[in-house]
């Protein structure tokens, strides 16, 4: 079985193939042209996909060493997403998978996300629960079987990723700001500075508040300091950082106590993020849950996620007709 994956949801373009399980190569095509706007331009990222998804594929392919005519199935990211940069992948699939006369196998981004996790080993057990953090998205997922999964917590308004970027641009960092943030944490004081955490029912989030608050905190410091952000940009990165894994961390041990399970793993892009990283390990170590962090290459968006979701769905015969057409709002 060899499936080739392609991932075009947001301003990475991918290609992935997988052989029996395995993952053979995963290319990985990131757009620079956004940092100069501080942030994602749709009509860009699909001109720019438009331009890398051809040798991206050819890449894969070669790396791989498996010829387009021994591939079984071809899968892509139909949603959630940008609209133009999904018409893009999807294209693309339906394509090439018409020409050989191949299925079609669509997968859905977030899903993918969190079946990451059976990339490599160690693999998480089922049921077990998934934060799924990133820009667009941040959710606490039940995973009981590879295709049954069930959100059970989500923002209801920004994700932690936004929040993350949105802080990191009223600190004057360039696009993408939420790893720097993660740099400079690194040398400052995660106390230093105190932010309100909001309260949301049951196991949902918000990140609007934590938003709000830290502008409103920057205008007056500098209103009296106009010197304090970069005197104290170390100390005011740990303290945000220190504030949003909080909040994350709060509602999963919640999540955790409420289900009874204990196999707890993250995903998605904030996933790389160090202090999540540290701050989940420690908090599994007391709490006596067994953790999963994917690697580096797998938490950002990348096809080979979407590979692994498609061989549980070519395992139980479920693929999709050309038919088929981009979901930028598909539903979990």
């Amino acid at each position: 079985m060899n499936i080739l994956a392609i991932e075009s949801s947001c301003d990475e373009t991918s290609a992935s193939v997988l052989a029996n399980g395995h993952i053979l190569s995963n290319v990985i095509a990131t757009q620079l042209i956004h940092e100069q706007y501080g942030g994602v331009v749709p009509e860009l990222a699909s001109r720019a996909h438009q331009q890398h998804i051809l040798p991206i594929v050819e890449r894969a392919l070669t790396d791989a060493k498996v010829p387009k005519n021994e591939l079984s199935a071809i899968a892509f990211t139909r949603g959630p997403g940008l609209l133009g940069s999904l018409l893009v992948g999807t294209s693309f699939a339906k394509a090439m998978a018409l020409g050989l006369n191949i299925p079609l196998i669509e997968v859905n981004h977030m899903q993918a996300h969190v079946l990451a996790h059976f990339i490599d080993s160690p693999k998480p057990t089922f049921p077990f629960l998934c934060l799924t953090v990133s820009g667009g998205h941040t959710q606490i997922v039940r995973v009981d079987s590879p295709l049954n999964m069930t959100v059970i917590g989500q923002t209801l308004d920004d994700a932690v990723g936004e929040a993350f970027d949105k802080s990191a641009k009223l600190l004057g960092l360039p696009y993408p700001g939420g790893p720097l943030i993660d740099k400079y944490a690194k040398e400052g004081n995660p106390l230093a500075y105190r932010f309100p955490m909001s309260e949301m029912p049951n196991l949902d989030f918000s990140f609007s508040g934590i938003k709000t608050a830290i502008m409103y905190f920057l205008r007056d410091k500098t209103k009296t300091d106009p010197h304090f952000i970069p005197q104290n940009l170390p100390d005011i990165c740990a303290s945000i950082q220190h504030t949003l894994v909080q909040m994350l961390l709060t509602k999963l041990k919640r999540a955790a106590r409420e289900t009874g399970i204990r196999d707890i793993a993250v995903a998605g892009g904030v996933s790389a993020n160090s202090g999540l990283r540290t701050a989940l390990t420690q908090l599994g170590e007391q709490q006596k849950w067994k953790v999963f962090i994917p690697q580096f290459e797998y938490c950002t968006d990348n096809a080979a996620m979407i590979a692994m979701a498609a061989q549980f769905k070519y395992e139980q015969g479920e693929f999709t007709e050309q038919t088929v057409s981009p979901l930028p709002r598909m539903s979990f």
